[in-house]
């Protein structure tokens, strides 16, 4: 076992101790509770190896009396027994009306905290979190709450392109795209090629606003990308990864790529011998 896997259990389990419960179950006293739960504005939460990332816990919270304060909160994975939790960096509460508060903690995740909290591979702590804590009302009623505003935690993806074309004074039309698909590998806290992943090469035309799917290409054991397609005009090549459950999307930066007129050429004329 990893050395911050024990502390970590140990720590959440006499937290629940002092408050009365356990994770599995939630309780309290009296008619607070949390209403309506949003983790991170309702997207994922995307992890990389390196950078902290900060994301926002929204609580509704009501009772009768007025909320006196968002006391405790942290996070677990729903799918695996190992994770390491995201940081709490405080709560701020603002009344909407005598009986109803609306609170948001700011949490972090570390990655460098990933591989030791986990027992086997840190990778498998991707799916369904929960955000867990708990609540107080002004005339001391407390809730425990072990599950609201559930959100997803992916790790992240990185993903190149690079296009070329042909000499803008040729004519041709041809238009070579390559790149690689990287995912996170918190266990090495390093990006890895992603192998056998779909990805779709994108156009969009000189003067345009939005990239249209041209083909979709999947990536070889190597992360690696390569098409050649014919261009319909100049403009910007990207490639795109729509993501999975365990893996965010990512859009590579457009390469823009000219063509230009065909040319013609001068024709070939023999000229007579001069005579002596």
């Amino acid at each position: 076992m990893r050395r911050h896997v024990l502390w970590s259990t140990v720590a959440a389990v006499a937290a629940m101790t002092v408050l009365g419960t356990t994770a599995a179950n939630a309780e309290g006293r009296g008619d607070i509770r949390v209403t309506k739960g949003v983790t991170n504005n309702g997207k994922s939460v995307v992890v990389g190896v390196s950078r902290n990332v900060t994301f926002p816990v929204k609580l509704t919270i009501k009772d009768n009396s007025g909320v006196k304060s968002l006391r405790e909160i942290s996070a677990n994975s729903s799918t695996t027994h190992w994770g390491a939790p995201p940081e709490w960096d405080g709560a701020t509460c603002r009344k909407l009306s005598a009986t109803t508060s609306e609170c948001t903690a700011t949490m972090r995740f570390v990655p460098a905290y990933l591989p030791d909290y986990s027992e086997d591979n840190a990778n498998e702590a991707t799916g369904r979190w929960c955000a867990y804590g708990n609540v107080k009302a002004n005339d001391g009623d407390y809730w425990i709450f072990d599950c609201v505003a559930p959100f997803n935690l992916k790790r992240a993806a990185t993903l190149t392109a690079a296009a070329t074309g042909p000499s803008p004074l040729s004519g041709g039309k041809q238009v070579k795209v390559t790149g690689t698909l990287s995912r996170a590998d918190w266990e090495a806290l390093k990006y890895r090629a992603y192998g056998g992943q779909s990805v779709q090469l994108q156009f969009r035309k000189a003067g345009a606003s939005a990239y249209k799917t041209v083909k979709t290409v999947r990536t070889n054991g190597s992360g690696r990308l390569s098409a050649t397609v014919t261009a319909s005009g100049s403009g910007s090549w990207r490639w795109f990864y729509p993501g999975t459950s365990t893996t965010a999307q990512v859009a590579s930066a457009g390469d823009t790529v000219t063509l230009g007129p065909a040319t013609m050429r001068a024709p070939y004329t023999m000229h007579a011998a001069t005579r002596g």
